[in-house]
């Protein structure tokens, strides 16, 4: 099981596009070959404070920056390995620094609970960017997630191809090459 935690608050808040990105399948938690490594990962909503999520200009994801007294609503995710934070900083690019911050996990009823959690998140680099306007889950799943969680999406190419090239070093590495 992994050790490491992560707040997302855009297209990685959809279960399909988290587990395209970490196990090359949108679908993984219904396929058994998998399902050792999902029961490990828990999901859970969770608050960012002090952060503002925004559209980036001509992009179907958002980006968040610092923003005092403002709030961003995301997940929370445990049970994430290092190769799973590899696979997601190819995803994010270099567009995002991957940072730590604390977050509160909310409770069933929506409010916030009281513990604050470390988790890391990816923050949006260049703040010309980003639109003024708040970027919006539901309409995300709604009218784009569909375009995000075919297999031949060419979002996941590098997270692939890196994670293809990773698989070998480490097989080359075992074989003493």
């Amino acid at each position: 099981m992994g050790d490491r935690t992560a707040f997302f608050y855009g297209t990685l808040m959809a279960k399909e596009i988290l587990y395209r990105v970490c196990f090359g399948d949108a679908k993984a938690d219904q396929d058994s070959v998998y399902s050792i490594r999902t029961s490990q990962i828990t999901i859970v909503p969770a608050i960012l404070h002090d952060y503002q999520r925004h559209k980036v200009i001509g992009c179907q994801y958002p980006g968040i920056r610092q923003q005092k007294g403002q709030e961003v609503r995301g997940t929370y995710v445990t049970g994430l390995t290092d190769a799973d934070v590899f696979r997601l900083d190819r995803f994010e690019g270099n567009q995002y620094d991957r940072e730590d911050v604390k977050v509160r996990l909310l409770n069933k009823d929506g409010s916030e609970g009281d513990e604050e959690h470390r988790a890391e998140t990816y923050v949006f680099k260049y703040e010309e960017e980003l639109e003024k306007e708040e970027w919006c889950y539901e309409e995300f799943r709604r009218e784009k997630l569909k375009n995000w969680v075919g297999s031949s999406s060419v979002e996941y190419d590098e997270v692939d191809n890196a994670a293809a090239i990773n698989a070998k070093a480490a097989e080359a590495a075992k074989a003493g090459v």
